[in-house]
């Protein structure tokens, strides 16, 4: 059964801080670099066998990619559907907003400004949709929103368990396609 791997970037200085990334372009702590050239290193060492790297274009995902592909030697290729979802106005505000918590339910939501859970959805779907019909072993890297769109392309989650999954910082969740 073929296998997709799935990390969040590593330590931005916002999520230090608590606050939600989004859209915004974040550059990775010193913590966030060592995070993802261990990660790396880990990867390696495990012999995973993964046949090419996708990431957001968003610098802590870029970064955390090509430590990735740095230390294991796999190609890695740029991914715009795999950029986080822009919260429009809650960009920059605690992650842990009672605002945020509530408009993160709501599916439709632009945020004013932003995109809804449902466009983020549509473009991952069709991202994970398509990697699935080839016979490459992927790792993708972003970001925690599309950690919650993977996560519940391959598990059935309630609205309530979507809005609180996450993943750490480097962390790999392993898939079956």
């Amino acid at each position: 059964m073929k296998k997709l791997y799935f990390t969040r970037h590593g330590q931005t200085i916002w999520n230090v801080e608590n606050k939600i990334c989004g859209a915004t372009d974040i550059a990775l702590t010193e913590l966030g670099h060592e995070q993802a050239m261990e990660l790396g290193r880990k990867i390696r060492e495990q012999g995973l066998k993964i046949d090419e790297i996708r990431y957001s274009p968003l610098m802590r995902a870029a970064d955390t990619a090509h430590h990735i592909a740095e230390a294991t030697g796999i190609p890695c290729v740029e991914e715009p559907r795999l950029k986080e979802q822009n919260f429009g106005k809650y960009e920059s505000t605690a992650r842990n907003g009672a605002e945020f918590k509530v408009a993160k339910r709501e599916f439709i939501n632009h945020y004013e400004g932003g995109e809804s859970m449902l466009q983020l959805a549509q473009r991952v779907y069709n991202l994970l949709d398509e990697l699935s019909k080839d016979d490459k072993t992927y790792l993708l890297v972003a970001h925690n929103g599309i950690a919650r769109v993977v996560q519940s392309y391959f598990v059935d989650m309630t609205n309530d368990e979507y809005a609180a999954f996450g993943i750490d910082n480097c962390q790999v969740l392993e898939y079956e396609i």
